[in-house]
Protein backbone atom coordinates (compact mmCIF):
# COMPACT_ATOMS: atom_id res chain seq x y z
CA UNK A 1 0.00 0.00 0.00
CA UNK A 2 0.94 3.67 -0.21
CA UNK A 3 1.94 4.56 3.36
CA UNK A 4 3.20 8.15 2.92
CA UNK A 5 2.81 10.79 0.20
CA UNK A 6 4.86 13.99 0.47
CA UNK A 7 4.12 16.99 -1.75
CA UNK A 8 6.07 20.24 -1.84
CA UNK A 9 5.34 23.30 -4.02
CA UNK A 10 2.86 21.50 -6.28
CA UNK A 11 0.09 23.80 -7.57
CA UNK A 12 -1.73 25.10 -4.48
CA UNK A 13 0.17 22.84 -2.07
CA UNK A 14 2.97 24.41 -0.05
CA UNK A 15 4.18 21.46 2.02
CA UNK A 16 2.09 18.37 2.71
CA UNK A 17 2.86 15.01 4.31
CA UNK A 18 -0.03 12.56 4.07
CA UNK A 19 -0.10 9.26 5.97
CA UNK A 20 -2.82 7.10 4.46
CA UNK A 21 -3.41 3.76 6.15
CA UNK A 22 -5.17 0.66 4.71
CA UNK A 23 -8.72 0.09 3.50
CA UNK A 24 -11.05 2.54 1.76
CA UNK A 25 -9.87 6.14 2.05
CA UNK A 26 -12.36 8.87 1.18
CA UNK A 27 -11.26 12.33 0.04
CA UNK A 28 -13.82 15.11 -0.11
CA UNK A 29 -13.88 18.88 -0.32
CA UNK A 30 -15.55 21.80 -2.02
CA UNK A 31 -15.09 22.42 -5.72
CA UNK A 32 -11.77 24.14 -6.36
CA UNK A 33 -10.28 23.21 -3.01
CA UNK A 34 -7.54 21.19 -4.70
CA UNK A 35 -8.65 17.54 -4.62
CA UNK A 36 -6.93 17.04 -7.98
CA UNK A 37 -3.56 17.60 -6.28
CA UNK A 38 -3.63 13.99 -5.04
CA UNK A 39 -4.17 12.62 -8.54
CA UNK A 40 -1.59 15.03 -9.96
CA UNK A 41 1.02 13.97 -7.41
CA UNK A 42 0.34 10.26 -8.01
CA UNK A 43 0.61 10.70 -11.78
CA UNK A 44 4.06 12.19 -11.25
CA UNK A 45 4.98 9.20 -9.09
CA UNK A 46 3.75 6.92 -11.90
CA UNK A 47 6.13 8.52 -14.39
CA UNK A 48 3.87 10.98 -16.18
CA UNK A 49 5.76 13.86 -17.76
CA UNK A 50 6.02 16.91 -15.53
CA UNK A 51 4.36 20.18 -16.52
CA UNK A 52 6.27 23.15 -15.13
CA UNK A 53 2.98 25.03 -14.78
CA UNK A 54 2.36 22.79 -11.76
CA UNK A 55 5.15 24.48 -9.79
CA UNK A 56 3.71 26.69 -7.08
CA UNK A 57 3.78 30.39 -7.86
CA UNK A 58 6.96 32.03 -6.59
CA UNK A 59 8.88 28.73 -6.33
CA UNK A 60 11.59 27.37 -8.63
CA UNK A 61 11.09 23.66 -8.11
CA UNK A 62 8.59 21.06 -6.99
CA UNK A 63 9.00 17.57 -5.58
CA UNK A 64 6.80 14.59 -4.80
CA UNK A 65 7.82 11.59 -2.74
CA UNK A 66 5.89 8.36 -2.15
CA UNK A 67 6.67 5.45 0.16
CA UNK A 68 5.02 2.11 -0.70
CA UNK A 69 4.85 -0.94 1.53
CA UNK A 70 4.75 -3.92 -0.84
CA UNK A 71 3.66 -7.49 -0.23
CA UNK A 72 2.13 -9.61 -3.03
CA UNK A 73 4.10 -8.04 -5.87
CA UNK A 74 7.39 -7.40 -3.99
CA UNK A 75 9.30 -10.06 -5.98
CA UNK A 76 8.04 -8.68 -9.31
CA UNK A 77 9.07 -5.13 -8.39
CA UNK A 78 12.49 -6.25 -7.13
CA UNK A 79 13.07 -8.18 -10.36
CA UNK A 80 12.17 -5.07 -12.34
CA UNK A 81 14.54 -2.96 -10.21
CA UNK A 82 17.34 -5.47 -10.73
CA UNK A 83 16.86 -5.44 -14.52
CA UNK A 84 17.05 -1.63 -14.46
CA UNK A 85 20.22 -1.66 -12.33
CA UNK A 86 18.48 -0.08 -9.32
CA UNK A 87 18.71 -0.88 -5.62
CA UNK A 88 16.15 -3.47 -4.44
CA UNK A 89 13.60 -2.66 -1.77
CA UNK A 90 14.91 -2.54 1.77
CA UNK A 91 12.56 -4.89 3.57
CA UNK A 92 9.28 -4.31 1.74
CA UNK A 93 9.57 -0.51 1.37
CA UNK A 94 9.84 1.20 -2.00
CA UNK A 95 10.62 4.93 -2.17
CA UNK A 96 9.87 6.96 -5.32
CA UNK A 97 10.80 10.64 -5.65
CA UNK A 98 10.29 13.20 -8.46
CA UNK A 99 11.95 16.60 -8.57
CA UNK A 100 11.40 19.07 -11.36
CA UNK A 101 12.19 22.70 -11.93
CA UNK A 102 15.35 23.89 -13.68
CA UNK A 103 16.09 20.19 -14.21
CA UNK A 104 13.98 17.04 -13.98
CA UNK A 105 15.13 14.13 -11.82
CA UNK A 106 13.52 10.95 -10.60
CA UNK A 107 14.75 8.47 -8.01
CA UNK A 108 13.75 4.97 -6.94
CA UNK A 109 15.19 3.81 -3.61
CA UNK A 110 17.54 6.83 -3.76
CA UNK A 111 18.98 5.70 -7.13
CA UNK A 112 18.45 7.92 -10.20
CA UNK A 113 16.44 6.34 -13.00
CA UNK A 114 14.89 7.18 -16.36
CA UNK A 115 11.28 8.25 -16.76
CA UNK A 116 10.47 5.13 -18.78
CA UNK A 117 11.74 2.88 -15.96
CA UNK A 118 9.72 4.85 -13.42
CA UNK A 119 6.63 4.46 -15.60
CA UNK A 120 7.16 0.71 -15.80
CA UNK A 121 7.56 0.44 -12.03
CA UNK A 122 4.51 2.66 -11.52
CA UNK A 123 2.34 0.19 -13.44
CA UNK A 124 2.93 -2.28 -10.59
CA UNK A 125 2.05 0.22 -7.87
CA UNK A 126 -1.11 2.18 -8.68
CA UNK A 127 -4.25 1.59 -10.73
CA UNK A 128 -5.73 5.02 -11.45
CA UNK A 129 -9.29 5.49 -12.67
CA UNK A 130 -11.11 8.70 -13.45
CA UNK A 131 -14.42 9.55 -15.12
CA UNK A 132 -12.72 9.58 -18.52
CA UNK A 133 -9.90 7.13 -17.88
CA UNK A 134 -11.30 3.75 -18.91
CA UNK A 135 -8.93 3.15 -21.82
CA UNK A 136 -7.42 0.11 -20.11
CA UNK A 137 -10.86 -1.48 -19.81
CA UNK A 138 -11.65 -0.76 -23.47
CA UNK A 139 -8.43 -2.30 -24.75
CA UNK A 140 -8.89 -5.87 -25.99
CA UNK A 141 -5.34 -6.68 -24.93
CA UNK A 142 -6.12 -5.47 -21.43
CA UNK A 143 -9.35 -7.49 -21.40
CA UNK A 144 -7.33 -10.56 -22.37
CA UNK A 145 -4.90 -9.87 -19.49
CA UNK A 146 -7.85 -9.63 -17.09
CA UNK A 147 -9.19 -12.96 -18.30
CA UNK A 148 -5.74 -14.57 -17.92
CA UNK A 149 -5.48 -13.24 -14.37
CA UNK A 150 -8.92 -14.64 -13.50
CA UNK A 151 -8.03 -17.98 -15.13
CA UNK A 152 -4.68 -18.19 -13.24
CA UNK A 153 -3.04 -18.70 -16.63
CA UNK A 154 0.28 -16.97 -15.90
CA UNK A 155 2.32 -20.14 -16.55
CA UNK A 156 0.50 -20.96 -19.79
CA UNK A 157 0.86 -17.37 -21.02
CA UNK A 158 4.60 -17.31 -20.20
CA UNK A 159 5.11 -20.57 -22.13
CA UNK A 160 3.16 -19.19 -25.06
CA UNK A 161 5.09 -15.90 -25.03
CA UNK A 162 8.44 -17.75 -25.12
CA UNK A 163 7.22 -20.01 -27.96
CA UNK A 164 5.88 -16.99 -29.86
CA UNK A 165 9.23 -15.22 -29.57
CA UNK A 166 11.09 -18.30 -30.84
CA UNK A 167 8.70 -18.54 -33.81
CA UNK A 168 9.07 -14.84 -34.62
CA UNK A 169 12.87 -15.13 -34.58
CA UNK A 170 12.70 -18.13 -36.93
CA UNK A 171 10.33 -16.29 -39.30
CA UNK A 172 12.61 -13.22 -39.32
CA UNK A 173 15.66 -15.35 -40.12
CA UNK A 174 13.84 -17.00 -43.02
CA UNK A 175 12.56 -13.66 -44.36
CA UNK A 176 16.02 -12.11 -44.20
CA UNK A 177 17.52 -15.06 -46.03
CA UNK A 178 14.84 -15.02 -48.73
CA UNK A 179 15.15 -11.26 -49.20
CA UNK A 180 18.88 -11.38 -49.84
CA UNK A 181 19.85 -10.97 -53.49
CA UNK A 182 19.59 -14.15 -55.53
CA UNK A 183 22.99 -15.44 -56.65
CA UNK A 184 23.38 -16.73 -60.22
CA UNK A 185 25.36 -19.81 -61.22
CA UNK A 186 27.86 -17.53 -63.00
CA UNK A 187 28.50 -15.61 -59.77
CA UNK A 188 29.01 -18.85 -57.85
CA UNK A 189 31.46 -20.08 -60.53
CA UNK A 190 33.34 -16.78 -60.34
CA UNK A 191 33.61 -17.02 -56.56
CA UNK A 192 34.91 -20.57 -56.82
CA UNK A 193 37.50 -19.50 -59.42
CA UNK A 194 38.69 -16.58 -57.31
CA UNK A 195 39.05 -18.69 -54.17
CA UNK A 196 40.88 -21.45 -56.06
CA UNK A 197 43.19 -19.00 -57.86
CA UNK A 198 44.29 -17.21 -54.72
CA UNK A 199 44.47 -20.41 -52.68
CA UNK A 200 46.64 -22.12 -55.34
CA UNK A 201 49.15 -19.25 -55.17
CA UNK A 202 49.80 -20.11 -51.51
CA UNK A 203 50.72 -16.52 -50.70
CA UNK A 204 53.02 -15.64 -47.83
CA UNK A 205 53.73 -12.09 -46.66
CA UNK A 206 57.42 -12.76 -45.81
CA UNK A 207 58.03 -14.67 -49.05
CA UNK A 208 56.89 -11.70 -51.13
CA UNK A 209 59.40 -9.38 -49.46
CA UNK A 210 62.24 -11.92 -49.91
CA UNK A 211 61.38 -12.41 -53.58
CA UNK A 212 61.49 -8.66 -54.18
CA UNK A 213 65.00 -8.53 -52.69
CA UNK A 214 66.26 -11.52 -54.67
CA UNK A 215 64.80 -10.12 -57.85
CA UNK A 216 66.60 -6.77 -57.44
CA UNK A 217 69.81 -8.63 -56.71
CA UNK A 218 69.40 -10.73 -59.84
CA UNK A 219 68.81 -7.71 -62.08
CA UNK A 220 72.06 -6.08 -60.82
CA UNK A 221 74.05 -9.26 -60.25
CA UNK A 222 76.98 -8.50 -62.67
CA UNK A 223 77.66 -5.12 -61.15
CA UNK A 224 77.31 -6.48 -57.65
CA UNK A 225 79.66 -9.39 -58.36
CA UNK A 226 82.27 -7.03 -59.87
CA UNK A 227 82.22 -4.76 -56.83
CA UNK A 228 82.24 -7.69 -54.46
CA UNK A 229 85.33 -9.20 -56.21
CA UNK A 230 87.22 -5.92 -56.05
CA UNK A 231 86.36 -5.59 -52.37
CA UNK A 232 87.53 -9.13 -51.66
CA UNK A 233 90.82 -8.60 -53.59
CA UNK A 234 91.62 -5.35 -51.83
CA UNK A 235 90.82 -6.72 -48.39
CA UNK A 236 92.87 -9.89 -49.21
CA UNK A 237 95.85 -7.72 -50.07
CA UNK A 238 95.32 -5.77 -46.89
CA UNK A 239 95.27 -9.02 -44.90
CA UNK A 240 98.63 -10.01 -46.47
CA UNK A 241 100.10 -6.63 -45.52
CA UNK A 242 98.68 -6.98 -42.02
CA UNK A 243 100.49 -10.34 -41.72
CA UNK A 244 103.79 -8.66 -42.61
CA UNK A 245 103.03 -5.83 -40.19
CA UNK A 246 102.33 -8.34 -37.44
CA UNK A 247 105.77 -9.95 -37.98
CA UNK A 248 107.46 -6.54 -37.66
CA UNK A 249 105.54 -5.74 -34.49
CA UNK A 250 106.62 -9.03 -32.91
CA UNK A 251 110.27 -8.05 -33.57
CA UNK A 252 109.69 -4.69 -31.89
CA UNK A 253 108.28 -6.40 -28.81
CA UNK A 254 111.46 -8.45 -28.47
CA UNK A 255 113.55 -5.31 -27.99
CA UNK A 256 111.02 -2.93 -26.37
CA UNK A 257 108.28 -4.35 -24.12
CA UNK A 258 106.66 -0.93 -23.73
CA UNK A 259 105.18 -1.15 -27.23
CA UNK A 260 102.96 -4.09 -26.23
CA UNK A 261 100.36 -1.76 -24.78
CA UNK A 262 100.31 0.35 -27.92
CA UNK A 263 99.66 -2.60 -30.27
CA UNK A 264 97.18 -4.44 -28.01
CA UNK A 265 94.20 -3.92 -30.41
CA UNK A 266 96.09 -5.06 -33.52
CA UNK A 267 95.29 -8.75 -33.28
CA UNK A 268 91.53 -8.26 -32.79
CA UNK A 269 91.42 -5.77 -35.69
CA UNK A 270 93.24 -8.24 -37.93
CA UNK A 271 90.73 -11.01 -36.98
CA UNK A 272 87.73 -8.75 -37.75
CA UNK A 273 89.16 -7.85 -41.18
CA UNK A 274 89.75 -11.53 -41.98
CA UNK A 275 86.11 -12.29 -40.94
CA UNK A 276 84.94 -9.45 -43.17
CA UNK A 277 86.88 -10.98 -46.05
CA UNK A 278 85.18 -14.37 -45.49
CA UNK A 279 81.74 -12.72 -45.28
CA UNK A 280 82.23 -10.84 -48.53
CA UNK A 281 83.36 -14.07 -50.27
CA UNK A 282 80.08 -15.74 -49.13
CA UNK A 283 78.06 -12.73 -50.32
CA UNK A 284 79.80 -12.87 -53.72
CA UNK A 285 78.97 -16.56 -54.05
CA UNK A 286 75.31 -15.89 -53.23
CA UNK A 287 75.14 -13.28 -55.96
CA UNK A 288 75.90 -15.85 -58.58
CA UNK A 289 72.22 -16.79 -59.33
CA UNK A 290 71.48 -19.63 -61.67
CA UNK A 291 69.50 -18.47 -64.77
CA UNK A 292 66.87 -21.12 -64.11
CA UNK A 293 66.44 -19.87 -60.54
CA UNK A 294 66.15 -16.30 -61.79
CA UNK A 295 63.43 -17.34 -64.24
CA UNK A 296 61.54 -19.06 -61.44
CA UNK A 297 61.74 -15.95 -59.26
CA UNK A 298 60.52 -13.84 -62.16
CA UNK A 299 57.53 -16.14 -62.77
CA UNK A 300 56.62 -16.11 -59.07
CA UNK A 301 56.75 -12.31 -58.92
CA UNK A 302 54.60 -12.06 -62.05
CA UNK A 303 52.05 -14.39 -60.43
CA UNK A 304 51.89 -12.28 -57.28
CA UNK A 305 51.63 -9.00 -59.23
CA UNK A 306 48.78 -10.44 -61.31
CA UNK A 307 46.84 -11.32 -58.17
CA UNK A 308 47.49 -7.85 -56.73
CA UNK A 309 46.13 -6.22 -59.87
CA UNK A 310 42.92 -8.28 -59.49
CA UNK A 311 42.31 -8.35 -55.79
CA UNK A 312 44.27 -5.65 -53.95
CA UNK A 313 47.32 -3.44 -53.78
CA UNK A 314 49.21 -5.62 -51.30
CA UNK A 315 49.61 -9.30 -50.55
CA UNK A 316 47.62 -8.69 -47.34
CA UNK A 317 44.74 -7.29 -49.43
CA UNK A 318 44.74 -10.37 -51.67
CA UNK A 319 44.67 -12.73 -48.67
CA UNK A 320 41.78 -10.73 -47.12
CA UNK A 321 39.86 -10.92 -50.42
CA UNK A 322 40.20 -14.70 -50.44
CA UNK A 323 38.81 -14.94 -46.90
CA UNK A 324 35.73 -12.85 -47.78
CA UNK A 325 35.15 -14.70 -51.05
CA UNK A 326 35.38 -18.04 -49.26
CA UNK A 327 32.85 -16.91 -46.62
CA UNK A 328 30.48 -15.66 -49.32
CA UNK A 329 30.82 -18.91 -51.22
CA UNK A 330 29.98 -20.94 -48.12
CA UNK A 331 26.82 -18.85 -47.74
CA UNK A 332 25.53 -19.03 -51.31
CA UNK A 333 26.82 -22.44 -52.31
CA UNK A 334 24.61 -24.17 -49.74
CA UNK A 335 21.63 -21.89 -50.31
CA UNK A 336 19.11 -24.67 -50.91
CA UNK A 337 20.20 -26.54 -47.79
CA UNK A 338 20.07 -23.34 -45.69
CA UNK A 339 16.62 -22.48 -47.03
CA UNK A 340 15.39 -25.93 -46.13
CA UNK A 341 16.89 -25.67 -42.63
CA UNK A 342 15.31 -22.28 -41.91
CA UNK A 343 11.92 -23.37 -43.30
CA UNK A 344 12.01 -26.45 -41.11
CA UNK A 345 12.84 -24.28 -38.09
CA UNK A 346 9.81 -22.08 -38.78
CA UNK A 347 7.53 -25.11 -38.97
CA UNK A 348 8.96 -26.66 -35.81
CA UNK A 349 8.64 -23.47 -33.75
CA UNK A 350 5.14 -22.84 -35.09
CA UNK A 351 4.07 -26.35 -34.13
CA UNK A 352 5.37 -25.77 -30.58
CA UNK A 353 3.61 -22.40 -30.52
CA UNK A 354 0.26 -23.89 -31.52
CA UNK A 355 0.61 -26.58 -28.84
CA UNK A 356 1.20 -24.01 -26.08
CA UNK A 357 -1.46 -21.73 -27.60
CA UNK A 358 -4.14 -24.41 -27.41
CA UNK A 359 -3.35 -24.99 -23.72
CA UNK A 360 -3.73 -21.27 -23.07
CA UNK A 361 -6.95 -21.08 -25.10
CA UNK A 362 -8.43 -24.01 -23.24
CA UNK A 363 -7.83 -22.33 -19.89
CA UNK A 364 -9.28 -19.05 -21.14
CA UNK A 365 -12.39 -20.68 -22.56
CA UNK A 366 -13.02 -22.49 -19.29
CA UNK A 367 -12.65 -19.32 -17.19
CA UNK A 368 -14.56 -16.89 -19.44
CA UNK A 369 -18.14 -17.92 -18.48
CA UNK A 370 -17.26 -17.81 -14.76
CA UNK A 371 -15.70 -14.34 -15.09
CA UNK A 372 -18.67 -13.04 -17.08
CA UNK A 373 -21.07 -14.41 -14.47
CA UNK A 374 -19.03 -12.87 -11.64
CA UNK A 375 -18.97 -9.47 -13.37
CA UNK A 376 -22.72 -9.70 -14.04
CA UNK A 377 -23.33 -10.30 -10.32
CA UNK A 378 -21.43 -7.17 -9.41
CA UNK A 379 -23.24 -5.22 -12.15
CA UNK A 380 -26.54 -6.30 -10.62
CA UNK A 381 -25.38 -4.89 -7.28
CA UNK A 382 -24.56 -1.61 -9.05
CA UNK A 383 -28.05 -1.12 -10.44
CA UNK A 384 -27.90 -3.03 -13.73
CA UNK A 385 -30.58 -5.46 -12.64
CA UNK A 386 -31.44 -6.75 -16.09
CA UNK A 387 -28.12 -6.30 -17.85
CA UNK A 388 -26.24 -8.99 -19.72
CA UNK A 389 -22.46 -9.38 -19.79
CA UNK A 390 -20.61 -11.83 -22.01
CA UNK A 391 -17.05 -12.53 -23.14
CA UNK A 392 -16.76 -13.19 -26.86
CA UNK A 393 -13.84 -15.03 -28.47
CA UNK A 394 -12.51 -14.39 -31.97
CA UNK A 395 -9.98 -16.89 -33.34
CA UNK A 396 -7.02 -15.61 -35.36
CA UNK A 397 -5.88 -17.07 -38.65
CA UNK A 398 -2.30 -16.60 -37.49
CA UNK A 399 -0.98 -16.74 -33.91
CA UNK A 400 -0.80 -13.32 -32.28
CA UNK A 401 1.53 -11.94 -29.64
CA UNK A 402 -1.04 -12.63 -26.91
CA UNK A 403 -2.47 -15.93 -28.10
CA UNK A 404 -4.51 -17.70 -30.75
CA UNK A 405 -7.54 -15.48 -30.15
CA UNK A 406 -8.72 -12.09 -28.98
CA UNK A 407 -11.62 -11.36 -26.65
CA UNK A 408 -14.26 -8.68 -26.48
CA UNK A 409 -16.20 -7.78 -23.36
CA UNK A 410 -19.83 -7.37 -24.47
CA UNK A 411 -22.40 -5.49 -22.41
CA UNK A 412 -26.12 -4.96 -22.74
CA UNK A 413 -27.45 -2.63 -20.02
CA UNK A 414 -31.12 -2.94 -21.04
CA UNK A 415 -33.34 -5.92 -21.99
CA UNK A 416 -34.05 -6.29 -25.69
CA UNK A 417 -30.99 -4.32 -26.77
CA UNK A 418 -28.17 -6.09 -28.59
CA UNK A 419 -24.92 -6.68 -26.75
CA UNK A 420 -22.20 -4.19 -27.68
CA UNK A 421 -18.45 -4.08 -27.06
CA UNK A 422 -17.53 -1.88 -24.11
CA UNK A 423 -15.56 0.44 -26.42
CA UNK A 424 -18.78 1.64 -28.10
CA UNK A 425 -20.60 2.49 -24.85
CA UNK A 426 -20.80 6.27 -24.67
CA UNK A 427 -22.08 6.86 -21.14
CA UNK A 428 -19.23 7.55 -18.71
CA UNK A 429 -21.61 6.79 -15.84
CA UNK A 430 -22.24 3.32 -17.22
CA UNK A 431 -18.56 2.79 -17.93
CA UNK A 432 -17.62 3.77 -14.39
CA UNK A 433 -19.91 1.15 -12.92
CA UNK A 434 -18.87 -1.53 -15.43
CA UNK A 435 -15.23 -0.83 -14.61
CA UNK A 436 -15.99 -1.10 -10.90
CA UNK A 437 -17.78 -4.40 -11.46
CA UNK A 438 -14.81 -5.78 -13.41
CA UNK A 439 -12.40 -4.62 -10.73
CA UNK A 440 -14.57 -6.23 -8.06
CA UNK A 441 -14.64 -9.53 -9.94
CA UNK A 442 -10.84 -9.47 -10.22
CA UNK A 443 -10.21 -8.18 -6.70
CA UNK A 444 -8.54 -11.38 -5.51
CA UNK A 445 -6.33 -11.73 -8.62
CA UNK A 446 -5.22 -8.11 -8.96
CA UNK A 447 -1.70 -7.66 -7.52
CA UNK A 448 -1.62 -3.85 -7.75
CA UNK A 449 -1.70 -2.59 -4.14
CA UNK A 450 -3.37 0.82 -4.63
CA UNK A 451 -6.51 1.68 -6.56
CA UNK A 452 -7.44 5.33 -7.02
CA UNK A 453 -10.96 6.29 -8.11
CA UNK A 454 -11.12 9.94 -9.10
CA UNK A 455 -14.79 10.99 -9.05
CA UNK A 456 -15.98 7.97 -11.03
CA UNK A 457 -19.31 8.43 -9.22
CA UNK A 458 -19.75 11.88 -10.80
CA UNK A 459 -22.67 10.77 -12.99
CA UNK A 460 -24.51 8.58 -10.51
CA UNK A 461 -26.57 9.36 -7.45
CA UNK A 462 -29.03 8.05 -4.87
CA UNK A 463 -29.02 4.34 -4.21
CA UNK A 464 -26.59 3.73 -7.10
CA UNK A 465 -24.04 5.98 -5.38
CA UNK A 466 -24.44 3.85 -2.27
CA UNK A 467 -23.87 0.70 -4.32
CA UNK A 468 -20.75 2.24 -5.83
CA UNK A 469 -19.52 3.03 -2.33
CA UNK A 470 -20.18 -0.52 -1.15
CA UNK A 471 -18.17 -1.90 -4.09
CA UNK A 472 -15.30 0.40 -3.22
CA UNK A 473 -15.51 -0.77 0.39
CA UNK A 474 -15.47 -4.36 -0.88
CA UNK A 475 -12.31 -3.61 -2.85
CA UNK A 476 -10.91 -1.82 0.20
CA UNK A 477 -10.99 -5.11 2.09
CA UNK A 478 -8.53 -6.55 -0.46
CA UNK A 479 -6.61 -3.48 -1.60
CA UNK A 480 -5.87 0.02 -0.50
CA UNK A 481 -8.48 2.20 -2.23
CA UNK A 482 -8.48 5.99 -2.50
CA UNK A 483 -11.84 7.46 -3.53
CA UNK A 484 -12.00 11.14 -4.46
CA UNK A 485 -15.73 11.76 -4.34
CA UNK A 486 -18.57 14.26 -4.18
CA UNK A 487 -21.00 11.59 -3.02
CA UNK A 488 -21.78 11.37 0.74
CA UNK A 489 -22.94 7.78 0.21
CA UNK A 490 -19.38 6.87 -0.82
CA UNK A 491 -17.58 9.02 1.76
CA UNK A 492 -19.69 7.58 4.60
CA UNK A 493 -18.37 4.08 3.86
CA UNK A 494 -14.69 5.07 4.02
CA UNK A 495 -12.45 3.58 6.70
CA UNK A 496 -10.61 6.91 6.76
CA UNK A 497 -11.97 10.26 5.67
CA UNK A 498 -9.81 13.22 4.63
CA UNK A 499 -11.02 16.72 3.84
CA UNK A 500 -9.24 18.95 1.34
CA UNK A 501 -8.89 22.39 2.88
CA UNK A 502 -8.01 25.71 1.30
CA UNK A 503 -6.59 28.69 3.17
CA UNK A 504 -5.35 32.09 2.04
CA UNK A 505 -2.45 33.85 3.74
CA UNK A 506 -0.55 36.89 2.47
CA UNK A 507 -2.40 36.62 -0.84
CA UNK A 508 -1.17 33.04 -1.29
CA UNK A 509 -3.60 30.12 -1.43
CA UNK A 510 -2.62 26.84 0.17
CA UNK A 511 -4.38 23.48 -0.10
CA UNK A 512 -4.01 20.81 2.57
CA UNK A 513 -5.49 17.56 3.84
CA UNK A 514 -7.20 17.19 7.20
CA UNK A 515 -8.31 13.93 8.73
CA UNK A 516 -11.97 14.29 9.76
CA UNK A 517 -13.46 12.19 12.52
CA UNK A 518 -16.42 12.40 14.87
CA UNK A 519 -18.27 15.71 14.67
CA UNK A 520 -16.05 17.07 11.89
CA UNK A 521 -16.91 14.12 9.70
CA UNK A 522 -20.62 14.53 10.41
CA UNK A 523 -20.40 18.20 9.41
CA UNK A 524 -18.55 17.36 6.17
CA UNK A 525 -21.12 14.72 5.19
CA UNK A 526 -23.93 17.14 6.05
CA UNK A 527 -22.34 19.71 3.76
CA UNK A 528 -22.19 17.13 0.99
CA UNK A 529 -25.87 16.28 1.58
CA UNK A 530 -26.89 19.83 0.81
CA UNK A 531 -26.01 22.04 3.76
CA UNK A 532 -25.33 21.81 7.49
CA UNK A 533 -28.60 21.61 9.39
CA UNK A 534 -30.33 19.39 11.94
CA UNK A 535 -31.82 17.10 9.31
CA UNK A 536 -28.65 16.69 7.23
CA UNK A 537 -26.55 16.20 10.37
CA UNK A 538 -28.93 13.52 11.57
CA UNK A 539 -28.84 11.83 8.18
CA UNK A 540 -25.03 12.03 8.14
CA UNK A 541 -24.85 10.38 11.56
CA UNK A 542 -27.22 7.67 10.37
CA UNK A 543 -25.11 7.04 7.25
CA UNK A 544 -21.93 6.71 9.32
CA UNK A 545 -23.64 4.37 11.80
CA UNK A 546 -24.98 2.23 8.97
Amino acid sequence: MLSVLKIKNLALVDDLTWELGPGLIGITGTTGAGKSMIVGALKLVLGERANHDLIRRGESSCNVEAIFELSGNLDQVNALLEDAGLEPCEGNSLVVKRIFGSGNKQFVNCSPCTLSVLKMIGSYLVDLHGPHEHQSLLSQDRQLSMLDAYAHAATEYRDYHEAYRAWQIAVAELDNFQNTREVTDQEIDLLRFQVEEISAANLDREEAAELELRYRQSLNSSRLVENANQSVDLISAAVANLTNAQRCLRELEKFDSKITERISGFDSARVEIEELEDSLRDYRDELEIDPAEFAQIERRIDEIETLKRKYGQTVEDVIAYEIKARERLLTVDGRDEELERLSSKVETTKKALLTTGRKLSKKREKAAPALAKDIATHLDDLGFNQSVFEIQFESHEMPGSRGLESVDFLFGPNPGEPLKPLRVIASSGEMSRVMLAVKSALADQDQIPLMVFDEIDANVGGEIAGAVGRKMAYLGERHQVVAITHMPQVAALADRHFLVTKTVHAQMTNSGLESVKGKKRVLELARMLGGVGPETKALAQKMIAA
